[in-house]
């Protein structure tokens, strides 16, 4: 193998199974400066299987030819969905004792979490490893934000203590993050940082609660205490416990960057928009009305709370029984201290682009299936139960100073224009 190709093989468990097979491999290859191809082949045995499924239905289908891809410096969507995010990473170039620059996109595959997003593991040898380790307990919660706020400070943790801070999922935003188990349920816990200066954990917590009085479909949410601190709690969507078998069910789960076909980072935003994913929901969701309709809400809202980090990663495609269906929501958090005038969601919102105000909101939601009157109704109610959003935080403790710290993100007057600025 030439020095600059990396092999990887993908492993999966497939729905109704708690077995993992190997479905793939991946080979990158460097072919320019910042410039790779992938190649992702599925292996015959797996497609010889019964209940054989494709990673992705559009990017990913079941044949023996080999697909290749050039975007996401070759790593194909559904598998980069798997990896670490920016915090995962920093857990890894400690754990590897290597800077940023030193590690590949492969070197973040072979290394992220055995619990990662979705149903997909890798490694270098055709059969997967063995059993993972177990999860972490919240008991354990307490030790595991010290070791987050030393990695911070430092870069550097003992090896030990490294290997129960594990990289973390691609879900629920770049804060530091663990897994934890409790009562047969998985959180993906979300921990506090040294710096802040509000409890930011419980902002966003009081914020997808409002979310879902909204009358969105939100993960499920819990507080927990951890000596002075508080960890927020969410329910990972992509696991669900059996009984009968004594573990965890995994469903696929691919980001709205894959289903957009999109590149990463703030340089590839042309395919960044409600309006597309909308319209890639038509193709996907085994309910494209009720997920069009649900995905107009969570837009409608991030505007009503300047909710501006709704980048393609912070919105995914479940694989259900029933299907692939859009995930309930997750990592909301209001961003205050912009501007007065305009507030741009980092998705197209519009025929007027980012800008997050009614009359752009309302501008192209027949891509949502929804006619004007409807969706205006619809965003009438949403504000009715917004406005109520200091008492909501009151009843969830959110402490006073950081209710008037958000204070300016929620329903800014610019939110309500129905008219576009004149030219």
């Amino acid at each position: 193998m030439a020095n600059n190709e990396a092999l990887c093989y993908v492993y999966t468990q497939l729905p109704g199974t708690f077995e993992w097979v190997p479905c793939a491999s991946l080979r990158v290859n460097e072919v320019g400066a910042d410039a790779f191809q992938g190649t992702f082949t599925y292996g015959k045995r797996y497609l010889a299987r019964q209940n054989v499924v494709e990673l992705d239905p559009y990017h990913l289908k079941l044949t023996e030819k080999p697909m290749q891809f050039t975007k996401l410096k070759g790593i194909p969507g559904a598998l980069r969905d798997a990896s670490p995010d920016a915090w995962g990473r920093r857990v890894i170039q400690a754990r590897l004792e290597r800077e940023e620059v030193a590690l590949s996109e492969m070197d973040y595959l072979l290394n992220g979490p055995d619990d990662a997003a979705g149903n997909l593991r890798f490694g270098l040898s055709v059969q997967p490893a063995g059993a993972a380790r177990p999860f972490n307990r919240t008991h354990q919660l307490e030790t595991l934000i010290q070791a987050a706020e030393q990695l911070e400070e430092t870069g550097k943790l003992p090896h030990e203590v490294l290997e129960s801070l594990e990289p973390g999922t691609s879900m629920g935003g770049a804060r530091p993050k663990v897994t934890v188990e409790d009562e047969h349920r998985l959180y993906l816990a979300k921990l506090p940082e040294k710096a802040d200066k509000h409890n930011m954990q419980r902002v966003e917590y009081a914020t997808l609660e409002l979310a879902r009085a909204a009358g969105l479909q939100v993960c499920g949410t819990r507080m927990a205490s951890v000596g002075k601190a508080e960890a927020l709690m969410l329910l990972r969507f992509d696991r669900e416990w059996n009984p009968d078998a004594n573990a965890y069910a995994r469903h696929g789960l691919v980001s709205g960057l894959t289903v957009l076909d999109a590149e990463d980072g703030y340089t590839g935003r042309e395919r960044w928009s409600y309006l597309l994913l909308a319209d890639e929901i038509r193709r996907w969701s085994a309910k494209p009305d009720a997920d069009r309709l649900e995905l107009f809400r969570r837009m409608v809202f991030n505007a009503m709370v300047t909710n501006n980090d709704d980048h393609p990663r912070n919105h995914a495609m479940l694989r259900t029984t029933g299907g692939w269906r859009l995930s309930p929501a997750y990592d909301i958090v209001p961003t205050p201290l912009l501007s007065l005038e305009r507030r741009d969601l980092a998705l197209e919102t519009g025929r007027y682009g980012r800008v997050a105000s009614i009359y752009n909101l309302l501008s192209d939601c027949g891509s949502f299936g929804l006619k004007f009157d409807d969706a205006q109704q619809i965003i009438d109610k949403m504000v009715d139960v917004v406005k109520t959003w200091r008492e909501l935080f009151a009843r969830h403790k959110v402490a006073q100073r950081s209710v008037e710290y958000i204070s300016g993100a929620i329903l800014p007057e610019c939110f309500f224009r129905t008219e576009p600025p004149l030219a």
